[in-house]
């Protein structure tokens, strides 16, 4: 956290906003947005709980448009004063205001100076080129009994996590620390359906429950 105070590929027709919306409304496809850009000390590590990285493009998106996690994991394309950069969400910023992005470093360098500080900026939610099919992670602590489950490396953002219990389908409640959690332990260890935004769906089964391991599914979002 920092320091300052979700079957293979099943495709659906998605409605894209193509109008600039006000900064405090959820995150939507083909809206662009705007607020203010600023920069921290980022190393991956955050509120969505995924593990230090040595990439550049990453950033904190404010307390609003975080959305209880559902932005964890999304690429947004953020525009400054001197260039633009590709980043994925991986920490909450709980103050900046609506609008707000607090970039990493070198990610904040290759929009704005950094003695600037602070700047203008405009960004929207993009489906970039990503590698590999989406990954599940068990947290520590999960069992038969209790468990939580973090989707990785997902192109497009995350917007239900389903598990199956005996002939049907149980939607987890997601948390602000970006696990999908059975609090009774039902579903746990059994077959999980994501839904992106989109309405986009992948079913993965095999997935153990071995916490702390990336267990790689069989897919990947398409691209919109």
């Amino acid at each position: 956290m920092r320091s300052r105070p979700l079957a293979l590929l099943a495709g659906a027709t998605a409605l894209f906003c193509t109008t600039t919306a006000p900064a405090h409304a959820s995150v939507q496809p083909g809206t662009t947005y705007s607020g203010e850009g600023t920069f921290y000390g980022a190393t991956g590590v955050g509120n969505c709980l995924y593990d230090a990285t040595g990439d550049i493009g990453i950033a904190a998106l404010n307390h609003t448009d975080y959305e209880n996690s559902r932005m964890c994991g999304a690429y947004l394309q953020v525009k400054g004063p001197r260039g633009e950069i590709t980043v994925k969400i991986v920490d909450r910023c709980p103050e900046c205001r609506p609008g707000d992005i607090d970039l990493g470093e070198r990610a904040f360098a290759r929009i704005a100076d950094p003695v600037a500080g602070r700047v203008p900026i405009t960004w929207k939610l993009v489906s970039p080129d990503i590698g590999g099919p989406v990954a599940y992670r068990y947290k520590e602590g999960s069992s038969q009994w209790w468990c939580g489950i973090q989707v990785r490396n997902h192109r497009n953002p995350v917007a239900t996590l389903e598990v199956r219990t005996g002939s049907t389908w149980r939607q987890l409640p997601r948390y602000e620390y970006n696990y999908f959690v059975s609090e009774n332990g039902a579903g746990c260890g059994s077959d999980i359906r994501v839904t992106d935004i989109y309405g986009q769906t992948l079913t993965d089964t095999g997935i153990a429950i071995t916490p702390n391991v990336d267990q790689p599914g069989r897919a990947q979002f398409s691209k919109r």
